[in-house]
């Protein structure tokens, strides 16, 4: 039986650094484990490896990690944070400075999407935005 399942993420000699990074952006999260190789940490109680690969690859959009948001003060800390160094990009996504994508989005969003006279609106309101606005979106 399946005890666990996990990512690896592939950093150019920066997994310890980008654990660390990762570890001060979240509560509740750890550095497990520390060597060489691979570095495993817990991110929100959920474990990550970050492995030391090389330089063979590029992280892209093919992978993201969602993080839901219940405020518009927790959306701008995570979007002030992953940008500061990253990449902002349209309707909640962004690359940290190491590349990896991201979505920050409000976690009433799939109420809002569930609703059909309301969905059109609402999604026209946030193809228009880089960072989600709750208050648009709910005004929407």
């Amino acid at each position: 039986m399946i005890k666990t399942i996990y990512p690896c993420l592939w950093f150019d000699g920066k997994a310890k650094e980008a654990a660390t990074f990762y570890c001060s952006v979240f509560e509740n999260s750890k550095i497990m484990a520390d060597t060489p190789m691979v570095v495993t940490c817990e991110l929100q109680g959920k474990k990550f490896m970050l492995l030391n690969g090389g330089p063979a690859h590029t992280f892209n959009e093919a992978v993201s990690f969602v993080i839901e948001c219940d405020t518009q003060e927790e959306i701008d800390y995570f979007w002030d944070i992953f940008t500061k160094e990253g990449k902002e990009n349209v309707c909640g996504w962004l690359k940290d400075k190491y590349g990896v994508s991201w979505q920050i989005v409000p976690s009433v969003l799939g109420t809002l999407m569930q609703d059909p006279e309301r969905a059109p609106r609402v999604m026209a309101a946030f193809m228009k935005m880089k960072k989600f606005d709750i208050a648009a979106l709910m005004n929407a």
